[in-house]
């Protein structure tokens, strides 16, 4: 076990988690009670985005070169840490909607947290773990600002923004986790 509390500590997991609580707990305090007015997919987007950058801090090492002549396996345990950040930026928002106000069903929660953790996944194999929060704040500062999406390309830009069950929405959030968790599973971190 003292092996695990090592690894979350390199891997700066405690003040991720804070930083992803906080930034769950204040746009949902701050938020309104909506009035009834059908939720804006944007605030819950950019809530669970926060946590998926806050979670990217620790897709690098403190000394990569460590990382990479360690005489342990990285591959599942690098794998592992994407999918329980996927899971981990998804249940503060789950948990934090408990309090009382709804910002999204749980399947957009659960969808857009994957698809943003893989992201950042990939930004960390491609350019390097400093970087891995660039691609998550790039891909939501472009659909929170593209124009209507009326094809597949323009749906798959703005997946995130999209109705809980829109099939176009899910395979992109899936295929986004599967590439990113691959990609930094099998190549770690960019020097």
């Amino acid at each position: 076990m003292r092996w695990l509390t090592l690894y979350a500590r390199s891997r700066r997991v405690p003040a991720s988690l804070a930083a992803a609580v906080t930034g769950a707990v204040v746009p949902w305090a701050l938020a309104g009670d909506g009035g009834g007015a059908p939720a804006d997919p944007r605030l819950p987007a950019l809530v669970l985005a926060t946590g998926a950058m806050a979670a990217s801090i620790g897709l690098g090492g403190q000394d990569t070169e460590l990382d990479r002549t360690a005489a342990i396996r990285w591959v599942p345990r690098r794998a592992a840490h994407v999918l329980l950040a996927a899971v981990a930026v998804a249940a503060v928002l789950l948990a934090v909607q408990t309090m009382g106000k709804d910002l999204a069903a749980a399947e957009f929660v659960v969808r857009d947290g994957a698809g943003l953790i893989g992201l950042a996944a990939l930004a960390a194999a491609l350019l390097g773990g400093p970087y891995a929060w660039t691609l998550p704040f790039t891909w939501l500062s472009f659909a929170s600002f593209a124009p209507a999406r009326t094809n597949t390309a323009m749906e798959v830009a703005g997946w995130m923004l999209l109705p809980p069950g829109t099939a176009t929405g899910t395979w992109t959030a899936l295929v986004l986790l599967l590439s990113g968790t691959t990609a930094y599973a099998v190549a770690g971190p960019r020097c």
